[in-house]
C-alpha cells in the first residue's frame, strides 16, 4: 500500500512540473502600441496626438538677416530717428538678427465645430546696442532694454489664442487688421501707411460666415500697447522730437499725458474672399483720454496733478479699405495688394510698424547761412491739448490729430525659384487748424514749440508732415521652404517747418542754428530663411 501511495504522489508531482514547463513556453499577449496617425482633416502636416482625437501641427522658421544703414532694428528699419537719424559716430552701420520661431496648432472636431488653439514663440538674438551716453542714461538704473546692452536675446510671444464656435480669445490680429497686416509684399517690418497687427493684440472677437467667401467680424481690442501713440500736454516744457535721447520716443513740444486704458477699442470688418481676390472694409473706435493738466518733470505726476483737472475724453477711430487682385496676366501667382486708411485720434492706424508708432528726427547737410546742419522731424500723436488755465480758459479740450495713408505692392513670380515684389506707401499727419489760432491743434502745438526759442526771420511753424516709402525685394528659393532674399528701400520725410532755429539736440549734437529741411535715407536688408 505504501508503494502505491508513493507512486501516485510521484506521478502527480511529475505532471505538475511538466504543466509548469509547458505554461512557461506559451506566448504572452503584447500590449497595443499607439502609432502616430496622420490627420488629413486640416491640411498637410497635422497628426493625431496619441490617445486623443486632437490633431496637432508643429512648425516655424529660422531666420537670419542683416540690415545696412538701419535704425534700431535689423529688419528694414530706416534711419529716421535716434543715433541713426542724427548720423553721428554712435550709430551702427549695420545690425544683425537671428531668430527661431516655433508654432503649435491644435484642432479638435466637436459638435460646435472645430476647437482650435494656436501659439507662436520667438527665440531671438541680435546685436542691437548703443554707445551713446544719452541713450544709456535714458532708462532707470537696472532697467532691461535692448538699446543699453551690447547685444542679447529675448523670448517673445507673437500669437496665442483659442477659437471656438466662431469666437477668438487671446492675442491675435485685430478684427480691424488687413489680411496682410503691414506686409503687402515687403520683407521689412516698417512699411507705414496703414494698420499693422502682425504680432497680435489681446482681444475677443466673433466671426460670422455667410457663405461664398463673405464674412464679418466684430471684436474688442486692448489698445494699451498696439493702438496708442501720445496725447501731448503742450503746457509742459519739453524738447522737440529727436532733440532728447532716443528721439523716436521723445515728444515734440510737451509731455505724453495719456491716461490709463479705460475702455477697449471696438473693431470690425466685412470681407469678401473669392477666387478673383479679396475686398475688405474695416473700422475701429478708439477712446482718447488724458491724465491731468499739470504734470511734473518728464511727465511724472506731482501731488497737485489731481486737483489740476483734465480734458474730457474723446472718441477717435479709423477706417481702412483693402483690395487684393489675383490671377494677373503677368504670371501664375502674381497679385496686387493695396489698402487705404483714414484716422482721427488714432494715428497708429496709419503710422504703424510691427512694434510701435515712431516719431521722426533726421539730420542732414545744409547750405543755410550760419547753420550747423539741417533737420527734419515729424511728431506722431493721437491728440494735443493746452491746459485752459494757461490761456484764460480759452482752450483745454483734446484736439484730435488726423492721418491718412495708402500702401501696396505688386508681387511677381519669374519662375518657380525666383520672385520679386515692388512696394511703396504714402502717409500724412495733420494737426488741424491755423498755426496762429490757439484754438486749433496746430496753433497749440506752435505756441508750445516756439516757447523760448530763437528763430530766423523766415521761420514758420507747421507740425504737419508727410512720409513716403518705396522699395523692391527679390527672393530665390533653390529648394522648397529655403529662401534667400535681398531688399532695398528708401524713406522720405516731407516736413513743413521752414527757416531755422537755435536748438539743443541730444548729444553729441551741439546747441546751434539748424535749418528745417526735408530728409531721406535708404537701407539694404539681406535675409536667409528656412521654414519647417
Amino acid at each position: 500500500m505504501k508503494m502505491v501511495k508513493s507512486l501516485i504522489l510521484g506521478s502527480a508531482a511529475g505532471l505538475i512540473a511538466m504543466s509548469g514547463a509547458q505554461a512557461a513556453d506559451l506566448p504572452v499577449k503584447a500590449k497595443a502600441v499607439e502609432y502616430v496617425r496622420i490627420c488629413s482633416l486640416y491640411g498637410a502636416g497635422f497628426f493625431y496626438i496619441p490617445g486623443t482625437d486632437t490633431c496637432i501641427k508643429l512648425g516655424g522658421y529660422v531666420r537670419v538677416d542683416t540690415t545696412f544703414n538701419t535704425g534700431a532694428g535689423a529688419y528694414g528699419n530706416p534711419a529716421y530717428a535716434g543715433d541713426a537719424g542724427q548720423g553721428n559716430r554712435y550709430r551702427d552701420y549695420f545690425l544683425s538678427r537671428s531668430r527661431m520661431a516655433i508654432t503649435v496648432d491644435t484642432r479638435t472636431a466637436t459638435e460646435y465645430g472645430v476647437v482650435r488653439t494656436f501659439g507662436q514663440g520667438d527665440f531671438q538674438f541680435n546685436n542691437f546696442g548703443s554707445s551713446n551716453p544719452a541713450a544709456l542714461t535714458a532708462f532707470p538704473a537696472g532697467a532691461s532694454n535692448a538699446l543699453n546692452t551690447a547685444g542679447g536675446g529675448y523670448v517673445a510671444v507673437e500669437m496665442v489664442f483659442i477659437q471656438f464656435a466662431g469666437f477668438t480669445f487671446g492675442k491675435s490680429a485685430s478684427a480691424y487688421a488687413t489680411p496682410w497686416n503691414g506686409y503687402p509684399g515687403n520683407n521689412n517690418s516698417y512699411l507705414m501707411g496703414g494698420p499693422d497687427y502682425v504680432t497680435g493684440v489681446n482681444n475677443i472677437q466673433y466671426t460670422a460666415q455667410f457663405g461664398n467667401g463673405v464674412s464679418a467680424t466684430i471684436g474688442l481690442d486692448d489698445p494699451t500697447v498696439f493702438n496708442r501713440t501720445s496725447v501731448l500736454n503742450l503746457g509742459v516744457a519739453a524738447t522737440p522730437a529727436g532733440f532728447a535721447a532716443l528721439g523716436s520716443q521723445a515728444t515734440a513740444a510737451g509731455a505724453n499725458a495719456y491716461g490709463g486704458t479705460h475702455v477697449p477699442d471696438i473693431a470690425g470688418n466685412i470681407r469678401v474672399d473669392q477666387a478673383w481676390g479679396l475686398f475688405q472694409i474695416g473700422g475701429i473706435l478708439h477712446n482718447v483720454n488724458a491724465s491731468y493738466n499739470v504734470l511734473g518733470l518728464g511727465g511724472v505726476a506731482t501731488p497737485l496733478s489731481e486737483i489740476s483737472g483734465h480734458p474730457s475724453d474723446k472718441w477717435g477711430g479709423a477706417v481702412t479699405a483693402a483690395l487684393q487682385i489675383k490671377n494677373l496676366p503677368t504670371g501664375a501667382g502674381d497679385d496686387i495688394k493695396i489698402d487705404a486708411t483714414y484716422a482721427k485720434g488714432n494715428t497708429k492706424a496709419v503710422i504703424s510698424t510691427s512694434g510701435g508708432s515712431p516719431s521722426f528726427a533726421m539730420f542732414g547737410n545744409t547750405g543755410f547761412a550760419g547753420a550747423y546742419q539741417s533737420i527734419g522731424f515729424g511728431q506722431t500723436s493721437d491728440a494735443v491739448f493746452l491746459p485752459g488755465f494757461l490761456t484764460g480758459g480759452a482752450t483745454g479740450d483734446l484736439k484730435l490729430t488726423e492721418a491718412y495713408g495708402v500702401r501696396g505692392a505688386f508681387n511677381h513670380n519669374w519662375d518657380p525659384y525666383w520672385s520679386s515684389s515692388l512696394w511703396g506707401s504714402y502717409a500724412a499727419v495733420r494737426y488741424n487748424g491755423s498755426a496762429t489760432d490757439i484754438l486749433s491743434a496746430k496753433g497749440q502745438f506752435c505756441a508750445s514749440f516756439n516757447f523760448n526759442k530763437t528763430v530766423t526771420a523766415d521761420y514758420t511753424c507747421n507740425p504737419d508732415f508727410n512720409i513716403a516709402q518705396v522699395g523692391v525685394v527679390t527672393r530665390w528659393t533653390p529648394v522648397k521652404n529655403l529662401t534667400f532674399s535681398a531688399e532695398v528701400g528708401a524713406f522720405f520725410l516731407d516736413q513743413k517747418f521752414t527757416g531755422g532755429a537755435i536748438l539743443t539736440p541730444a548729444v553729441p549734437k551741439p546747441t546751434a542754428l539748424y535749418e528745417f529741411r526735408d530728409q531721406s535715407t535708404v537701407f539694404l536688408n539681406v535675409r536667409a530663411q528656412r521654414n519647417f
